[in-house]
């Protein structure tokens, strides 16, 4: 029973902690720019995600090592201080544009400027992370962000053509602007693939100190769960392809984003959409600032633990604390949150490789996954995942200037 109670809390926790301010915007982009026909670049995100949550998942359970720790073991701390640095620096620039999504959503509902929630929201989420556990991060924003299920209602309540919907599941090329298309297709690929995301689940796996018997929680989790999250993506390009593409309105502004569901559910379709803006985006930055303090800790040998006091993992919690509180100065400065979301979406593509990468390779190594190293269609898909990574690495930028 016990174990049935963790998968389904596992699996409530992966839908409601999927979208943020990355996934909503960028799928709302793309289903306002090209209806229905970017769908598959959600699903390849979501795929890909939920492949590399697994390998991740079973690397913590077998070898007791996290991501972090197992690639400076094995590769050395040379080699593994440079993707750590690169996915230290995209993950600040996310966690900056998550927060500016989290204080538009407040400005919506109070009026006051986002400038001024910046730091008050701030202060919450490192309060979250240093009175908080492991758990109360992991799972309490989490199932708060269910409300997220709203726009799975908004798309049922639309009648889209879901033939057409099926139909952008499948690549096409672009009728029409192709570069603003490649552009929209790598940033939602980006806004999947996150690397905070599966070295943050490798860590908590640690945390909650899994070993093989968790396998098959594992296996679920990061599957079952990913998948359900990434359908929700998809309902979110779904709604506005409904919504803004037979009125030729494009998503130049998160406001927009939080008016699309007003037409189907009214007043409470607006209530939901931004709680949907505040809630995901908040859970995002906590994770992401206790995922660069694990990156930081395991990097250079620190002690480390959300679940233990403050003060007895010193250097892990002042490094979290100095991050959260930097994270604001973006946005206290004015720089608008939708821009700052799809220039570190695209950013994210371009540094896949370096984290990736090394990853995978770990996952055909015994010393460290023993006789549950990735068999041929693991292998498979991590060629796949691999050479997708160094092609998004070169083509993301130069989209960025041609089509973003």
């Amino acid at each position: 029973m016990k174990r049935i109670l963790e998968v389904a809390l596992g699996l409530v926790t992966s839908i409601g902690g999927f979208l943020e301010i990355g996934s909503i915007t960028t799928a709302a982009q793309g289903g306002a720019a090209f209806t229905f026909q970017l769908g598959w670049a959600v699903a390849l995100g979501t795929i890909c995600l939920a492949l590399l949550l697994e390998m991740s998942g079973r690397l913590a359970a077998i070898s007791k090592h996290t991501i972090v720790d197992a690639i400076r073991e094995r590769f050395g701390f040379p080699f593994s201080l440079f993707p750590s640095v690169i996915v230290l620096v995209v993950s600040f620039l996310v966690m900056a544009s998550e927060l500016g999504g989290v204080a538009l959503a407040l400005q919506f509902v109070t009026g006051i400027g986002i400038r001024w929630w910046a730091l008050p929201i701030a202060a919450v989420a490192w309060l979250l992370l240093w009175k908080g556990t492991f758990g109360m991060v992991e799972q309490g924003v989490s199932l708060l962000g269910l409300v997220t299920l709203v726009f799975l209602v908004g798309a049922i309540k639309l009648h889209p053509d879901w033939g057409a919907v099926a139909h952008g599941l499948v690549p096409t090329m672009p009728s029409h602007e192709p570069a603003h298309y490649w552009f929209i297709a790598v940033s939602i690929l980006g806004a999947s693939i996150t690397p905070y995301l599966f070295i943050f689940y490798s860590s908590g796996a640690i945390e909650d100190k899994w070993d093989s018997s968790y396998l098959p929680i594992n296996r679920i989790t990061a599957g079952v769960g990913t998948l359900f999250g990434g359908a929700l993506s998809l309902m979110v390009l779904v709604v506005a392809g409904s919504v803004l593409v037979p009125r030729g309105i494009q998503v130049d502004s998160v406001e927009q984003v939080a008016l699309l569901l007003t037409h189907v559910l009214g007043r409470w379709g607006f209530i939901l959409v931004v709680a949907s803006l505040a809630i995901g985006p908040f859970g995002a930055v906590a994770e992401i600032a206790l995922a660069s303090a694990y990156i930081a800790a395991e990097e250079l040998g620190w002690n480390w633990s959300e679940d233990v006091a403050p003060r007895d993992a010193a250097r892990f919690s002042m490094f979290y604390t100095v991050l959260v509180f930097l994270s604001v100065l973006p946005i206290a400065l004015g720089l608008d949150p939708l821009k700052l979301t799809m220039i570190s979406m695209v950013l994210t593509a371009a540094s896949l490789p370096v984290s990736v990468v090394p990853f995978l390779l770990l996952m055909n190594d015994e010393r460290y996954v023993k006789e549950h190293k990735n068999g041929w269609i693991g292998n498979t898909a991590v060629a796949l995942i691999v050479l997708m990574s160094c092609v998004l690495a070169v083509v993301s930028i130069p989209l960025q200037f041609m089509g973003g």
